[in-house]
């Protein structure tokens, strides 16, 4: 019998992919075997599924509307002897990825995908690590069909076109001789059953679109863009399929007070020439408190004193670096006359009215060493 597919699926001729599978979908539901036992019904069902099968491929549905197809104006090629160019197409090109595989039905159920979330953390939560809550919107199993896609007291029935395989064969008289070529299940898209009853929460999916909440341990020492993976707190898979993996990219907040090197922490105290020349104690703000920072007498601009252990805790290792301070010695200005006259006399008292040393000029300070050889790691 040759049908017009277009007119039997209820489409017209430049209807798309999509409006074709909803045609099908459609006339499916009423005529399959499993839900309607009627004789004509069946029948009609597998010209529909040929139509199908014909429209929904793109290089078939070419020679469909060239004339070289099954149901055809032209009733096949080759003067209507039942050559089918989509035959020959199959065979030496769609048919060779059903060869290159072991023949079964599909499986519904697909690994869900992975997401990546981002978070800003303090340069004290990199010192002792820290825990972190994240929210997020995913797709979750669903509680009411627990991913088995089906309406609560229903369950998948084999399909009667494939008899469960999730494929067909189609055999086909050629110049060649007879050829036989595999195809997947139209009926069924391959799954080798049918849903006749799928889930309304979920709407066949196995899966819905939650809010999810996962707290996530960030350890101590890690850096500026590290990732960390936490494995199957991803997005549920079709038909509750293997969840993904959920990465939390981490981003450092700028601190005001300290700079990290490897796992030191820099900063610069700023004191007045007098405390560097006669020695003082400075109270210094870290991460586990406030320290007396002692300042011996006669320190020098850009000398580095070390607080040991009170830097950043290594990654994987309870070892902590050190706090590194750089002295800043401030020089005064706008003295006023006595002030002046003070100096003059302390520096005529100590022979230095006028300077005598001239030295290289300086590679960057203790710092800039120290920030260069952590970023060239």
């Amino acid at each position: 019998m040759n049908d017009d597919y277009y007119e039997l699926l209820g489409v017209s001729r430049d209807a798309s992919t999509d409006e074709i599978k909803k045609a099908y979908r459609k006339l499916a539901r009423t005529l399959h075997p499993d839900v309607n036992p009627d004789p004509e019904a069946q029948e009609k069902y597998k010209r529909v599924s040929q139509a199908y099968e014909t429209l929904s491929n793109a290089e078939k549905r070419r020679l469909y509307d060239l004339g070289g197809g099954p149901g055809s104006p032209m009733g096949g090629g080759f003067g209507g002897a039942g050559f089918d160019f989509a035959d020959i197409f199959d065979m030496f090109a769609g048919a060779s990825g059903m060869r290159g595989r072991a023949q079964g039905p599909v499986p519904r159920q697909r690994r869900g995908g992975d997401i990546l979330r981002r978070t800003e953390i303090s340069l004290k939560d990199v010192v002792f690590g820290t825990e972190r809550e994240l929210s997020f919107r995913t797709a979750a199993l669903c509680s009411v069909c627990n991913g088995s896609c089906c309406a609560p007291g229903t369950s998948p029935t084999t399909c009667t076109v494939c008899h469960g395989t999730g494929h067909v064969q189609r055999v086909a008289q050629s110049l060649l001789g007879q050829m036989v070529t595999m195809a997947a299940c139209s009926a069924c898209q391959g799954h080798g059953d049918i849903i006749s009853s799928p889930c309304t929460e979920c709407s066949g999916h196995g899966r819905v679109q939650k809010e999810q909440t996962v707290t996530v341990r960030i350890p101590s020492g890690v850096e500026d863009g590290t990732r960390i993976q936490l494995r199957g707190q991803g997005e549920v898979g079709e038909a509750g399929g293997p969840s993904g993996d959920l990465y939390v990219e981490l981003s450092v907040a700028h601190d005001d007070l300290y700079e990290r090197a490897g796992d030191d922490l820099l900063t610069r105290v700023r004191i007045p020439m007098t405390s560097a020349a006669l020695g003082t104690s400075v109270p210094l703000t870290t991460f586990d408190g406030e320290q007396d920072l002692e300042i011996k007498a006669g320190s020098q601009p850009g000398d580095v004193l070390t607080l040991k252990g009170l830097g950043v805790t290594a990654l994987r290792s309870e070892r902590r670096g050190d706090i590194k301070v750089e002295l800043d010695v401030v020089v005064p200005k706008n003295l006023s006359g006595e002030e002046k006259e003070l100096l003059r006399a302390f520096a005529a008292k100590r022979g230095e009215e006028a300077p005598r040393h001239q030295g290289r000029k300086g590679d960057g300070g203790v710092f800039g060493r120290l920030r260069d050889a952590f970023r060239e790691r």
